[in-house]
């Protein structure tokens, strides 16, 4: 299956001292597969010795699967992603870029060439000189052309073999940009000292699809990636790679005509759109990747922006859910419950908040919930996982909904500026959201 234990097991018979692996042996491997193609990469991490043979570490399924999600190609780069047990859906390409990057940078390998004109080279392989690119082109295309996302689904969870974008890929999909902050958030890891890439890998994202652990690392890298290169030093350093791609084939004849005042525009574009949506924006986990069952009959369109959030508790599941695994399964419950039990058309909750990190998308932005009895069509129901009656979702959790949810439904255009935040107890016969969490949300912005 192309899921994360896959590529781990590759990595363990990679690393084995007793087969004469290392820490470098993946990531040299990954360069002569094709990982870094791209004028910039190039630049830093240096020119692939020429196609490699499979080591003898590796059975020819594990070859060719390595192969597969190693082979770059941008017309496709939705093949070189895999599932992890965060739920999240992560190309290898700029994942193992930065993981080179940082070893050679703590020195472990042939130390980094200095960049001239200078650049950070650990956000160049990873994410600034794809987001500069793909931000040019699209400048330079219609004004239709997207630079970012699409994100997309697994055809199954359990057993993942085939991952579908949900709209016309842009240079930079939301499999790449997950890879690459996690190259950047790992490869900073290791320039400060040489690990088992298998071992740091494991560490970061868990293992297997019913890990039940706990929340993983790797369910933090909207936060991490932001701490490492907010939205100031990533506008800086896609100029910096931009100005480097200058004086590179073929990239110099794209910013020949480009003026030093067009690439600030354009670093400065790429830097707030990315750090809107995936530094400062909650990841919504969409049905497919949940297992949700169809919608039964015809949805409702919503008509926004709406002026209300209606705040909620699950109540069932009443213990707040910390891993993908159990946040999904909670979902396909509830789903299961509201449409079989209550004879509902779908579950419903516009969204559901986990204690993973992550919303999960109900009804969604467009159409109407079934979530707060009258006032359905007015706004969206958002639940959080767990029994609030007597304790609180843990800060984190909070957070994402008060700091990250509410402000970017409205940065969005999906609730007004001037919306209305209220428990459901207020607007029906109910304790919910439960006596901890209604006392809580009386001081969060906009309640009422």
């Amino acid at each position: 299956p192309r899921h994360m234990d896959s590529v781990l097991d590759i990595l363990d018979a990679l690393e084995s001292p007793a087969r004469g692996g290392s820490p470098g042996t993946a990531a040299a491997l990954g360069r002569g597969l094709g990982v870094c193609s791209t004028p910039g990469c190039r630049a830093v991490l240096g020119e692939p010795l020429g196609t490699p043979e499979r080591p003898p570490a590796l059975t020819p399924g594990q070859w060719q699967l390595l192969t597969e999600l190693l082979h770059h190609d941008p017309a496709t780069p939705e093949l070189g992603a895999v599932l992890a047990p965060d739920g999240s859906t992560v190309a290898l390409g700029p994942l193992l870029a930065g993981i080179e990057a940082g070893l050679r940078s703590g020195g472990f390998g042939r130390p980094l060439p200095t960049l001239d004109p200078p650049a950070d080279p650990l956000l160049a392989v990873t994410i600034t000189e794809a987001l500069g690119t793909s931000f040019l082109l699209a400048q330079r295309g219609d004004n239709n052309a997207t630079a970012l996302g699409p994100g997309g689904c697994w055809d199954d969870v359990e057993n993942p073999q085939n991952y579908t974008l949900r709209g016309p890929p842009s240079p930079v999909p939301d499999p790449v940009v997950i890879g690459a902050m996690d190259g950047a958030v790992l490869g900073a890891r290791l320039a400060r000292g040489p690990l088992p890439v298998a071992e740091l890998l494991r560490g970061y994202y868990g293992t297997g699809n019913g890990s039940e652990a706990g929340r993983p690392s790797s369910s933090y890298r909207r936060r991490n990636f932001g701490a490492l290169a907010g939205q100031g030093r990533l506008e800086k350093e896609v100029a910096a790679v931009l100005e480097l791609l200058r004086t590179l084939s073929p990239t110099s004849e794209l910013l020949r005509d480009v003026g030093t005042q067009e690439v600030a525009a354009v670093a400065q574009r790429a830097a707030r759109e990315f750090s809107e949506r995936y530094v400062e924006c909650p990841a919504i986990m969409p049905r497919c990747l949940w297992g949700a069952r169809p919608y039964r009959g015809t949805p409702a369109p919503l008509q926004p922006p709406l002026g209300s959030v209606f705040l909620h508790h699950t109540l069932e599941p009443s213990r707040p859910c910390q891993t993908f695994s159990t946040c999904a399964r909670a979902m396909r419950d509830m789903q299961r419950f509201h449409q079989d039990t209550r004879g509902w058309d779908d579950i419903g909750y516009s969204f559901v908040v986990g204690s993973d990190g992550y919303l999960y998308e109900g009804r969604g932005w467009h159409w109407v919930g079934a979530h707060t009895k009258g006032y359905n069509t007015q706004g969206f129901g958002v639940g959080i996982v767990g029994d609030f009656t007597a304790t609180l979702p843990d800060p984190d959790t909070l957070a994402l909904v008060r700091d990250e949810l509410l402000p970017c439904a409205v940065r969005f255009g999906h609730i007004r500026p001037d919306f209305i935040l209220r428990g459901h107890r207020q607007l029906g016969h109910t304790d919910c959201p439960g006596n901890a969490l209604f006392q809580e949300i009386q001081s969060w912005p906009g309640f009422q």
